[in-house]
């Protein structure tokens, strides 16, 4: 017998009724992104490694998916090299491509080579899957899709304020929950500085980013094990565990980087978009949060990140301000600021709440049971009348019993079912049951047309 097939680990079948819940997600999304003016544009799925490479750290470049060349990629290769089992440096011989680990870094490629065709600002969003060879667990897959907005070619901190608002109102289409957290590269490397660690930001802020996840125990041992000392760490975890509302956490820490100037500019920039973004009545909580780090590399300035209040999951929502990404691609001085929503968590968010209005599943609205030839020649012209008007409608394909095309529609969460027999025909009308509420009725085409857009 033939071995049963799976998928990857990490990845997952979707049914047409999750697909449906998918893709209320990614429009309510989609018309956001419209609502507040950003475009859309789509990168292949693979890009070359030297693109990739080298932008999300060292703990970011591990987990990059490699692509094999083809041909005969042995032949460039020696003897040594195939025996030193250096997995590596082998694959950097044969490996030129890897799918993308996510959208940011293509966005600033793409931006380098599309930039005389450009105006900036220019505002982009992009809907696409992305590939990380991380540990699957719960809420974290290899492949999944990220929704990001970016706004890039100008540095003002109005942009941060408005992709808070953006996400403000998602989340609140979505009738989902959530704080969202800002804080400050600059803050971060400023406290790197006044602990005396300067040099050390990078491992200080991976560190840091990992602690809804290890715990304080588990930063203060990696902090040691990256050769921090122990007076930076003793002055580190006060700031971490600071308390307050908003203007007190600021307040706090700018008492410890009064004098820092890296550090005195990322408390400014954050005491702005806090005051701007209160102003805005928006209804979400926004909440600074000194231990929130983002270990990507390319963040200069306010980063965010959104957690939803009601479910027990990682972050559904991130990003934060890059000065200059596209410096890579030989592109200079090109501020930007985007944000990610993570559709997959989304997804696993609203189901746990069961947030999906009843219309959002519904795939068809109504099914014509098929009697015979005649029957359905006579609906087929009532269902070319009612998709005309944009509502969805199935005629079941072959005249089998009505228990079976009952159950069909069942099955297919169909709300109404059409009876059309000989007596319905010589009198115009249409028998429509409810399939929820089981009642009956009979309706000409205008009555039903009315019924289902209602």
């Amino acid at each position: 017998m033939a071995a049963k097939p799976s998928i990857p680990k990490g990845t997952r079948d979707f049914s047409p009724i999750e697909m449906s819940k998918r893709n209320y997600i990614f429009n309510t999304i989609r018309n956001a992104f419209h609502l507040f003016g950003f475009q859309q544009i789509e990168t292949p799925a693979m890009e070359n490694l030297s693109t990739l490479m080298g932008k999300y750290g060292e703990e970011g470049d591990k987990l990059l998916f490699k692509i094999q060349n083809s041909g005969d990629y042995f032949s460039n290769l020696t003897d040594e090299e195939l025996l030193s089992r250096n997995a590596a440096k082998l694959a950097s011989k044969f490996c030129e491509k890897g799918l993308r680990y996510d959208l940011t870094v293509p966005f600033a490629r793409y931006v380098v080579m599309h930039r005389d065709e450009l105006t900036f600002p220019f505002k982009r969003y992009q809907i696409q899957p992305v590939w990380r060879a991380d540990r699957p667990q719960k809420g974290r897959y290899r492949e999944f899709y990220q929704c990001d907005a970016d706004v890039i070619g100008n540095n003002s901190l109005m942009n941060e304020v408005e992709l808070i608002q953006l996400i403000d109102h998602v989340f609140g289409k979505l009738n989902i929950r959530v704080a969202i957290k800002l804080n400050n590269r600059k803050i971060l490397a400023g406290i790197a500085e006044a602990i005396g660690e300067p040099d050390k930001i990078i491992d200080i802020t991976v560190a840091i980013d990992k602690l809804d996840k290890i715990g304080l125990d588990g930063v203060v041992n990696e902090l040691k094990q990256k050769g921090i000392k122990d007076e930076a760490i003793d002055k580190l975890l006060p700031i971490l565990q600071s308390q307050g509302d908003n203007n007190e956490k600021l307040a706090t820490i700018a008492t410890v980087l009064q004098g820092n100037a890296i550090g005195e500019k990322g408390v400014e920039e954050t005491d702005f978009i806090l005051k701007t973004v209160a102003a805005t009545g928006i209804k979400s909580t926004v909440e600074l949060d000194l231990t929130l780090a983002r270990g990507l590399n390319y963040y200069t300035g306010a980063i965010l990140e959104v957690k939803a209040l009601d479910v027990a999951i990682g972050s559904i929502s991130g990003g934060g301000r890059y000065d200059n990404l596209t410096g890579v691609f030989g592109l200079d001085g090109m501020s930007g600021v985007g944000i990610s929503f993570g559709a997959d968590r989304i997804y696993d968010v609203m189901n746990q709440l069961e947030l999906y209005p009843q219309e959002s599943i519904i795939t068809t609205q109504i099914m014509f049971v098929n009697f015979g030839e005649k029957e359905t020649l006579h609906s087929l012209q009532l269902i070319s009348q009612i998709r005309t008007e944009g509502i969805s409608a199935e005629l079941y394909p072959s005249s089998d019993k009505m228990k079976k095309q009952m159950g069909y529609a069942n099955s297919h969460n169909i709300p109404y079912v059409a009876i059309i027999g000989e007596s319905e025909m010589n009198e115009g009308t249409i028998t429509v049951k409810n399939m929820n509420s089981g009642e009956q009725k009979s309706l000409n085409i205008n009555e039903l047309i009315a019924l289902l857009k209602g």
